[in-house]
């Protein structure tokens, strides 16, 4: 007998079950690719960033922004487009971004974690309505039922349980990895962008300070 057998026989139940494990497979290649190209070198570009905005080189730190394509690095890209609009704009700009990027990062996550709770959930629900038959038939056959009436209708009914674990517990485990990953990144944002804050007032109070000693020694 071949799994398409073994999956007809799991009966009307089995579909939605295919339809979670059809959705949760889609979810977790496009979250794949996703989280993948967020992966960049957060101590180099900081490194680039920050020598970058001490110079006052705002229109380099942007391109080299534009060129790295991450989350992390658009945060980055739409704060310094506030630069010359001070400190707090430059913040404000930089929170609202993160909350976008974390926004698309974590799209799709409910779907999956939806799916690794339902999909075992289906598995139950078709093995108590296959036992629920399988004692109607024993009800039929007025108690004289042998167990070769009854092992067919069981194992059909614990195939569904069998087939939503195999979907629910893959679906589980990206979730989590997913989580993880998006946390992870959530956590390099905040630190580059704390960083380069720091960089620009920094600079923004040498750069007052030098003219203050300009001034004074006119």
């Amino acid at each position: 007998m071949n799994l398409f057998s073994i999956f007809m026989k799991g009966g009307f139940l089995m579909w939605p079950i295919l339809l979670c494990s059809v959705i949760g497979l889609t979810v977790i290649i496009d979250r794949y690719i996703v989280l993948r190209k967020t992966k960049i070198n957060i101590p180099a570009f900081t490194v680039r960033i920050r020598g970058l905005i001490k110079k006052r080189d705002i229109s380099g730190a942007i391109s080299h922004c534009m060129e790295e394509k991450s989350p992390v690095a658009n945060i980055i890209r739409k704060g310094l487009k506030k630069y010359r609009l001070g400190h707090e704009r430059v913040k404000e700009a930089i929170e609202n971004a993160g909350r976008q990027e974390v926004s698309k990062l974590e799209k799709g996550l409910s779907v999956l974690a939806t799916i690794a709770g339902i999909a075992p959930l289906l598995g139950f629900l078709g093995t108590v309505t296959g036992m629920i038959q399988a004692f109607m038939t024993i009800e039929d056959l007025a108690g004289s039922a042998n167990p070769s009436d009854l092992a067919g209708g069981i194992w059909e009914a614990l195939t569904t349980t069998a087939f939503g674990l195999i979907v629910g517990i893959p679906a589980l485990a990206f979730y989590n990895y997913f989580l993880s990953a998006v946390k992870k990144t959530v956590g390099d944002m905040e630190t580059v962008a704390n960083d380069v804050v720091d960089v620009m007032q920094d600079s923004s109070t040498t750069a007052d300070d030098v003219e203050e000693e300009i001034e004074l020694d006119l």
